[in-house]
């Protein structure tokens, strides 16, 4: 024999041992032992709670960002420098109060400028239509040609055109000297970068102050193209979107006693993120909802009667099935495979393989075997900190994804 061919028998000898390994170790991973534990082994500690039954709303939740509806930048219509400021950063202010007020010297002039040329073109043009009202008396008694009578029109024209002009000039000079004071466009609430006395401002590229309206105010957040479709499809059964209820959890935990709504949704999928960008509106009468501020979007769907929930922690997965351990007869641990559905907060809703009656290990799992000896403590769901609201642990900003 060769040395390719005993090489070639080699691998398939080593082959066949890792294959052989790797069933072994799925059988001790689905069957523990295949057995009891060995005589005099203790049994294992865990916690273990009934699987629950009741009424069921399907909560989604989702990573979000406060943004305001209304964000601009306050810029002046004129150039110069600032003389006069009646605003400090961060005030309320409402629409149509005046925050700044520019030079207003050079406008002030020029508008004294345009009425000056105004004032003269209207008298030569009041002057030239005194000459055709002459000239069309003359010709009426054939006194001068129809050339002289045209020519006195047209030049009365021109005029007339000569004074339209000035007037316009006149009233953007008006406009410019009424723009030297910047009003607030609407109600709402500066920022805190508002520009000092003194700071000359370029006409519509100098940033005076930024504003935007604190109520209502949205609440940002992304579905995946899945997350998207299911949202549709549960939305379809309680009045469409704009009927889906939304609630806020804030940073520290709590939650925002106003009920939002869906308000828009974008257009397209992001090609970056793949994912679809979704505003829910919310009253905000007090100013508690500042923007930049994150929060988990609760979208509130339909309600599953008598569902079967099962903590998430409970629930292993192996192979593409779903299975969580149960204290059994005589205390001891018995392996179910179930199906699940909707993830509700710290729960997974089962659609089939657990009852109410099922007591499930929700802790302890890690050197569990089935059919092993347990020594079962009994928990509720408070102890141990599960909710169909979601996680009750400290609120994580880092995994959220800031407002586009």
């Amino acid at each position: 024999m060769g040395k390719e061919e005993v090489f070639y028998l080699f691998e398939i000898k080593r082959g066949l041992g890792v294959f052989a390994a790797a069933v072994l170790a799925m059988s001790v991973l689905l069957t523990g032992c295949g057995g009891q534990q060995g005589g005099g082994a203790r049994p294992t500690a865990v916690k273990a709670m009934n699987a629950l039954r009741q009424d069921t709303p399907l909560t989604h939740i989702y990573a979000g960002q406060i943004i305001g509806t209304d964000e601009l930048k306050i810029q002046s219509r004129v150039s110069g420098n600032i003389v006069e400021k009646y605003i400090t950063g961060g005030q309320f202010v409402t629409v149509g109060q005046p925050l700044y007020r520019i030079d207003s010297r050079q406008y002030e002039s020029a508008v004294l400028q345009a009425q000056a040329n105004l004032a003269q073109a209207e008298a030569t043009l009041n002057n030239a239509r005194m000459d055709l009202s002459r000239y069309e008396a003359l010709y009426a008694s054939a006194a001068i040609s129809e050339q002289t009578l045209s020519t006195q029109r047209a030049q009365v024209s021109s005029y007339e055109a000569a004074a339209a002009a000035n007037a316009a000039l006149l009233r953007q000079a008006q406009e410019n000297l009424a723009d030297t004071t910047i009003y607030a466009p609407m109600t709402g609430q500066l920022s805190v970068d508002d520009v000092a006395m003194g700071t000359f401002v370029s006409a519509g590229t100098t940033t005076l102050v930024s504003m935007g309206t604190s109520s209502p105010i949205y609440a940002q957040f992304s579905l995946s193209e899945n997350e998207y479709l299911e949202f549709v499809e549960q939305a379809a059964k309680t009045g469409g979107i704009a009927a889906v209820a939304v609630e806020l959890t804030l940073s520290n935990g709590s939650k925002y006693p106003i009920i939002g709504h869906i308000a828009t949704v974008d257009r397209a999928l992001a090609a970056q993120t793949g994912t679809l960008t979704v505003k829910a509106l919310f009253d905000n009468p007090d100013g508690l909802l500042l923007p930049g501020m994150f929060a988990r979007v609760s979208l509130i769907g339909d309600t599953l009667p008598n569902a079967i929930l099962v903590p998430e922690r409970a629930v292993q997965q192996l192979l593409g099935k779903s299975f969580v351990m149960l204290v059994g007869e005589d205390n001891k641990a018995v392996a179910r495979t179930i199906t699940v559905g909707d993830k509700i907060g710290s729960y997974y809703v089962v659609k089939d393989g657990l009852d109410a009656s099922d007591i499930v290990v929700v802790e302890g799992l890690t050197t569990l075997q089935e059919g092993g000896d347990l020594a079962v403590t009994m928990v509720t769901a408070d102890e141990m900190g599960f909710s169909i609201e979601g996680d009750s642990s400290s609120f994580n900003t880092s995994a959220l994804t800031p407002a586009q």
